[in-house]
């Protein structure tokens, strides 16, 4: 199943909202032993850095459900991760789109490999709509592997062409030393 495509700009000031309440605990100040937060700023919990824009995690999806992306996970065994979801709806005034946040447990779903015992943990949040993150493809991802690889065979193979071995196709490849 391929990847959803839709994505979106992070609104700073709601994920700052929940970010810091997230954080908050009461009677506990940035700076304070043992507190999370930047040390001098009273009250200002430390918060993470952010990407700009999101991309749906999800697999290919109607329009009833919901994007998805992962804002941030706490810790790298954590219990709960912050999940943006977001909805487009056309209005009379034009396209509408609606944010919610909401701290999820990951999907629970794993997939194992009986022959190499191998596992693969669904990255997702838990009871996500359609298809486990193994099972979703990003087509994105794969055409930029792609252009990596066709880079590294042509600097392999002018390579190759230096030392005498190559077949010509590291034609425009400079040595840099």
């Amino acid at each position: 199943m391929l990847q959803c495509t839709a994505f979106a700009e992070v609104p700073e000031m709601g994920t700052l909202v929940v970010l810091t309440a997230m954080n908050a605990e009461p009677g506990r100040t940035a700076g304070a032993p043992g507190a999370p937060g930047a040390p001098g700023v009273p009250g200002v919990p430390e918060l993470p850095e952010l990407e700009d824009m999101l991309l749906c995690e999800l697999g290919e999806h109607d329009e009833k459900t919901e994007h998805a992306a992962q804002l941030w996970s706490g810790e790298m065994a954590a219990s709960r991760d912050l999940w943006m979801f977001w909805t487009d709806t056309d209005t009379d005034t034009g396209m509408r789109r609606a944010f919610r946040f909401a701290e999820l447990p990951p999907c629970p779903a794993v997939l194992r490999t009986l022959a190499t015992g191998e596992r693969e943990v669904c990255v997702l949040f838990d009871r996500h709509a359609a298809a486990h993150s193994w099972d979703v493809t990003d087509p994105l991802a794969d055409l930029m592997a792609e252009r990596m690889r066709e880079e590294v065979e042509r600097e392999r193979g002018g390579a190759a062409d230096r030392d005498g071995e190559g077949d010509g196709g590291g034609a425009g490849v400079t040595p840099s030393g």
